[in-house]
């Protein structure tokens, strides 16, 4: 799956989800591709309607604590993932918190204040449960 997201400031975007998050850059410029775990992001800047989304604006978000959609990663070990990425700078909202539907997560946003959830299962088994 490949994330599209909006930026005021590709390169800025860009060197955060591969310098601090760990990705790694198949494209620099505008717009950046970033290759992460078994997806991609793609970092562009904004703009207006074009004539396959004739009413659709691409912006950054207005109001970083109103979203309708976030990235979400999932991840093996939270602490270390919480640990490294925030010796690398990243401003997590809270630490990891254990969640009572056997999960612990915690939030950051990009620097364009998009909104990414990491978390991990405490699920016996690991994620996604499996099949009967």
């Amino acid at each position: 799956m490949t994330h599209f997201i909006v930026s005021d400031d590709v390169e800025r975007s860009r060197r955060f989800y591969t310098e601090v998050l760990g990705g790694r850059a198949l494209r620099s410029g505008v717009p950046s591709i970033i290759e992460f775990h078994n997806g991609w992001i793609i970092i562009n800047e904004g703009g207006g309607p074009t004539d396959d989304k004739p009413t659709v604006v691409l912006e950054t978000p207005q109001d970083p604590d109103r979203v309708s959609s976030f990235l979400n990663l999932r991840v093996s070990d939270i602490h270390a993932v919480y640990a490294d990425w925030s010796a690398r700078g990243a401003e997590f909202i809270t630490p990891p918190i254990e969640r009572g539907h056997p999960e612990i997560r915690c939030f950051l946003r990009d620097p364009d204040g998009h909104l990414i959830e990491v978390g991990q299962t405490t699920r016996p088994g690991g994620w996604p449960p499996k099949a009967p």
